[in-house]
């Protein structure tokens, strides 16, 4: 490659050794037994790059450099032609990070197998690799502005070798699940954006820069990506689809508690917060044997996504989460008919957060006995159908589902409680989800027995949830707490199917304990109902046209 003018970057950290060596043969094989399992089978479940997981412990505040990098690099980004909002940032991050965080990757299988005594083969070839062309250095550990090309040279690489070789492991790879399977999925749907290669060169020796090797790093680093995804979501091109406030996700895995071995779906599963953060709770639910992290790794996750870079995020997130080849299908889950869905196809944990207010074609409605242009009303009928008997669900949408007159709503809700015990309501406050400017509330649910009383609570934090006071754990921990003997309180109270009419179905929100404050609906959800009833009727008067 040719010679670059890019600007100096800090001394790259330390290589991480080995563990000292031990006179004692016993001591020996001990250490590169525990080594030659964890870091070669379980070597991802430490680097949560790009997790929604916990933030760095209490108050120890954000570290400076990574803070910094990212800052510089959406800085890096603006000024480019090619990118123009915070959803081309995020995507033109990632696969740079992703692979850098792969060069990282083989560094750490090489190793666990040496120390094993077995021979490794790399997933790249040396010349795509990210010390060969990204980050070349010098005996120093500086970059090598001799060998790191840059301008257009840089781009020419990426676009043209870089890429085209990168998507051919979707077809080279022995099955589809594999982590090289999964690298020709990303680089087959992706396309590098940044136009300008002397900003592709800044790019990459910002990210260079960063280091994932200890615990704090990584989840420093899980940190502040959640606010670039949060920043997606509310970016507009659809971004609101990709982000649901890991609080909010925390808490419904917690109710939901699925356990190790069983299935765990989300049939929308947008960049994968609701599986990332339940693979964070079964790691930590016991302590883990090989058999357990193998399990998680190939046989516990599974999702569907209709659009393309959601489907590459959540991809990726679970890659760099932990999850190898994750069992996420890039597709549209409402074009699958109901009626082929066989007892195979089910799953045990349903948590999902389905796109609302969407519109599906009339050809995708027809694979649904209640028909409906709204999607989240397909997708819970998908959710109802596709789960296991004696299965679990936690599933968010608009509160308008409990009350809503229109037939759908009406029959969707009767179909609900008569096929699956609808035990939780969570009654989410307004702006829990930002800028999505809708009510939410989470159906909690289980298969197989109708319902007879059904818990609500009603989340009430004490102030306006907003971009700058949004929703936290601690507005969560008494309902997570309740929720287990659904007990009475002034925000919960519990009602009896014998109460509820038979006609309509109607499970709207109405707290008997709140002192006779009446909830009242907004402007926003009337119309809302008004253009369903028109749609309906609209519907009805077709079908008259075509008889006559």
């Amino acid at each position: 490659m040719k010679p670059c003018c890019a600007r100096s970057i800090a001394e790259r950290p330390p290589v991480w050794h080995p563990p000292r060596r031990c006179e004692n043969i016993n001591q020996v094989g001990a250490t590169i037994k525990e080594v030659a399992e964890r870091e070669l089978l379980f070597f991802l479940l430490n680097c949560i790059l790009y997790s929604y997981a916990f933030t760095i412990s209490n108050n120890q505040g954000e570290s400076p450099l990574f803070e910094q990098t990212f800052k510089n690099i959406d800085d890096i980004l603006h000024k480019d032609a090619g990118c123009g909002s915070e959803l081309d940032y995020i995507e033109q991050t990632s696969w740079i990070l992703f692979l850098k965080y792969l060069d990282d990757l083989e560094k750490e299988k090489q190793i666990a197998a040496e120390l094993s005594g077995k021979p490794y083969i790399p997933l790249l070839s040396p010349y795509y690799r990210w010390k060969t062309w990204a980050a070349p250095k010098t005996a120093d550990g500086k970059i090598d502005h001799n060998q790191a090309a840059t301008g257009d040279d840089l781009k020419d690489f990426v676009d043209r070798e870089l890429f085209p070789y990168l998507k051919t492991f979707k077809t080279s790879a022995e099955s589809s699940a594999t982590i090289q399977y999964k690298i020709g999925e990303i680089f087959s749907e992706l396309k590098n954006r940044v136009q300008s290669g002397y900003n592709l060169r800044e790019v990459i020796n910002r990210i260079d820069e960063l280091r994932f090797r200890t615990n704090a790093e990584k989840h420093e680093m899980s940190h502040l990506y959640e606010s670039k995804i949060k920043n997606m979501g509310n970016a507009g091109r659809n971004g609101g689809e990709y982000y649901t406030p890991r609080p909010l996700i925390k808490a419904i895995v917690r109710v939901v508690a699925p356990v190790i071995g069983q299935k765990i779906y989300d049939g929308a599963v947008g960049s994968a917060g609701f599986l990332a953060e339940a693979y964070e709770y079964l790691k930590t639910s016991k302590s883990l044997t090989t058999g357990d992290m193998e399990t998680l790794q190939k046989s516990t996750f599974y999702g569907k996504e209709k659009k393309g870079l959601a489907y590459i995020i959540g991809i990726m997130n679970m890659i760099l989460h932990g999850v190898e080849a994750p069992n996420i299908v890039h597709t549209n889950t409402l074009a699958e008919n109901l009626a082929d869905i066989q007892e195979r196809d089910r799953f045990d944990i349903i948590i999902a957060n389905p796109p609302f207010g969407g519109k599906e074609r009339a050809e995708v409605q027809q694979n649904f006995p209640i028909k409906s242009g709204e999607t989240a009303f397909l997708f819970l009928q998908h959710f109802i159908k596709i789960l296991k008997a004696g299965g679990r669900a936690g599933v968010v949408i608009k509160n308008t589902f409990l009350s809503n007159t229109d037939n759908a709503s009406v029959s969707l809700r009767k179909l609900l409680l008569e096929s699956c015990t609808l035990h939780t309501v969570l009654d989410c406050p307004g702006g829990t989800f930002q800028g999505a400017g809708v009510k939410t509330v989470v159906l909690f649910f289980e298969k197989g027995a109708p319902t007879r009383k059904i818990w609500y609570y009603q989340l009430d934090p004490g102030r306006n949830l907003g971009k700058t006071n949004p929703l936290n754990d601690n507005d969560l921990a008494e309902f997570v707490e309740l929720q287990k003997s659904r007990a009475d309180s002034t925000k919960s109270w519990s009602l009896s199917m014998a109460d509820v009419d038979r006609t309509m179905w109607d499970l709207s929100v109405k707290n008997p304990n709140s002192g006779g404050e009446v909830a009242h609906r907004s402007p926003q959800d009337i119309m809302e109902e008004i253009a369903a009833l028109d749609a309906e009727s609209a519907e009805v008067l077709r079908g008259i046209r075509g008889l006559l």
